[in-house]
């Protein structure tokens, strides 16, 4: 399908759906067809969507959080690691570097 087409579908689909939501009872046009009262509808389903949407979400920030202190606790655990090491090195490349090969 053509991205065009994609888009001009896109855009037919958005009319729709403001129509269904901007009709009210008094203008009666998708309402008297459908027996549907979409504003309700939509508030309703919305309203029930709220609590798991923020038990998805604070369970999202916890796992992040959590995996983001882990990562600075493995990076400060690293540095000492490298700040440990790195005496033993220095002390390490002076004797190489003092030995000359003969030939």
């Amino acid at each position: 399908m053509h991205a065009a087409v994609k888009i001009l579908l896109g855009l037919v689909l958005i009319v729709i759906g403001f129509g269904l939501f901007l009709d009210t009872p008094s203008v009666g046009l998708w309402n008297s067809m459908t027996g549907i009262n979409w504003w309700n509808n939509f508030v309703i389903v919305l309203t029930g969507m709220i609590p798991p949407l923020l038990l998805l979400v604070g369970i999202f920030i916890v796992w992040l959080e959590a995996d983001e202190l882990g990562a600075e606790k493995e990076i400060k655990s690293e540095e000492k690691k490298e700040k440990m090491e790195e005496p033993e090195e220095r002390t390490e490349k002076p004797a190489a570097h003092g030995r000359k090969k003969k030939k």
